[in-house]
């Protein structure tokens, strides 16, 4: 028996679909860690990375960048989620450090503060 035309159409169908749901899926992973990474570098930029972890915010600011074009690329659009969740990495780190920098300065203040009350103590003063 030979096979018609026909018969094929169905999984012929069913392949051309799900070569186009395939790439609509990158295309929305692209979409969604492009979405992810400019909300970490927002978050970064906002702790006050700019002043206390520059060097990380400025490659995670670069690397979103790299991620927005490569998305826009129709040869590197398969590269834009990587480069995305590497931005994200990346501001998430300069976010962490920036956090960490500014708990270990109110961490030192508060330890002056409890230096000069000691002091004051010894010292029978009243006011400080």
């Amino acid at each position: 028996m030979k096979t018609s035309f026909a018969q094929i159409r169905h999984p012929l169908y069913v392949m051309v679909c799900a070569l186009a749901l395939s790439g609509t899926a990158t295309a929305q992973e692209a979409a969604l860690e492009l979405a992810q990474a400019r909300q970490a570098v927002d978050k970064a930029t906002q702790a006050d990375a700019d002043q206390y972890a520059p060097d990380l915010i400025a490659v995670a600011r670069q690397g979103l960048e790299q991620a927005q074009r490569a998305a826009g690329d129709r040869r590197e659009r398969k590269n834009a989620p990587a480069l995305a969740l590497r931005a994200t990495v990346d501001a998430d780190l300069a976010r962490a450090r920036s956090e960490e920098a500014t708990a270990t300065a109110q961490l030192q203040l508060r330890r002056n503060e409890v230096a000069q009350l000691q002091r004051q103590l010894a010292t029978g003063e009243d006011r400080p």
